[in-house]
């Protein structure tokens, strides 16, 4: 099993592995394959399931790129305890990264610890726990990419909501070894978006850009509300012109937390993929 060779207009494109949930690892190497798409996110609880040896063999197998590996972070446990055992978990998900043949480690910062209150002490409890990780990260040429979350999801998953705070916490450290995602779900609505994109540019942190479209009205579930590009209100041809002006010219990930998506035909699903890829973000990368 090979991927497709040649010039190819998804030369960029990247399958996030949360977009099919229920297909293993090996499953959906062989859709990327059969869909020719050359890249592959996964996620490590699919390269958990197949065994990191045997999960990197089946992608460089098949001739795919690791566009990224998702995900570290949880950084701001109170307790000592807590603290130590968020290091030791990110420390493996970098050997992760490196087993992979992936330089691009997300990390979702992580929200309050139960019964806390004080946003800014967490906030604090993050910007140490990366300090404590980049050493290690960069000896084992891995970056650190921060992910800011939609607002919604800062009590319980990131407290870090938008690009210029994940720039600011990643000013300290060289650009290779500490980056920034622009992903559309969770920097949309912005009103700073624009010049904090042309920021990360000019400081050389981009490290991935991600799309899916922000559907409304919001899921029950809100981590259900990310649609297929051009099912929701993300300005697509905006936000890509500025990722692609401020200079990143690295694959692009279709990452979708979506049930009907998710209880859908693979196969169907990467070819709805490539479909709005084509038509609503390639013209703008």
């Amino acid at each position: 099993m090979t991927a497709n060779s040649g010039p190819s207009p998804f030369s960029r494109l990247s399958l996030n592995s949360a977009t099919t949930k229920k297909w293993t690892l090996a499953e959906a190497v062989e859709g990327c394959v059969t869909a020719g798409i050359p890249a592959i996110g996964p996620w490590r609880d699919r390269v958990e399931e197949a065994g990191l040896d045997k999960a990197a063999k089946l992608i460089k197998d098949a001739g795919l790129r690791v566009s990224s590996l998702c995900r570290g972070g949880f950084l701001t446990a109170a307790d000592a305890a807590g603290q130590a055992a968020a290091l030791a978990d990110n420390r493996a998900a970098i050997l992760e990264a490196v087993a992979l043949d992936t330089q691009e480690l997300f990390l979702v910062v992580g929200g309050l610890a139960p019964g806390e209150k004080d946003v800014v002490a967490a906030r604090q409890r993050v910007a140490d726990r990366l300090a404590d990780l980049v050493p290690f990260a960069a000896e084992n040429g891995v970056r650190l990419v921060l992910e800011p979350l939609h607002p919604m999801y800062a009590a319980d998953r990131a407290l870090i909501s938008t690009l210029g705070q994940a720039l600011d916490l990643a000013a300290p450290y060289d650009a290779r070894a500490v980056g920034v995602a622009v992903d559309t779900f969770h920097v949309w609505w912005d009103p700073e978006l624009k010049a904090q994109i042309e920021r990360a540019g000019r400081e050389n942190r981009i490290a991935s850009y991600q799309v899916c479209d922000f559907n409304m009205p919001i899921a029950a579930d809100p981590l259900l509300s990310r649609g297929y590009m051009g099912d929701g209100i993300v300005d697509f041809a905006t936000i890509g012109t500025w990722v692609r002006d401020a200079g990143y010219t690295g694959d692009i990930e279709v990452e979708i937390f979506n049930q009907e998506i998710w209880d859908a035909d693979g196969g169907s699903v990467l070819e709805t993929i490539k479909e709005r890829y084509a038509e609503l973000v390639l013209p703008y990368a």
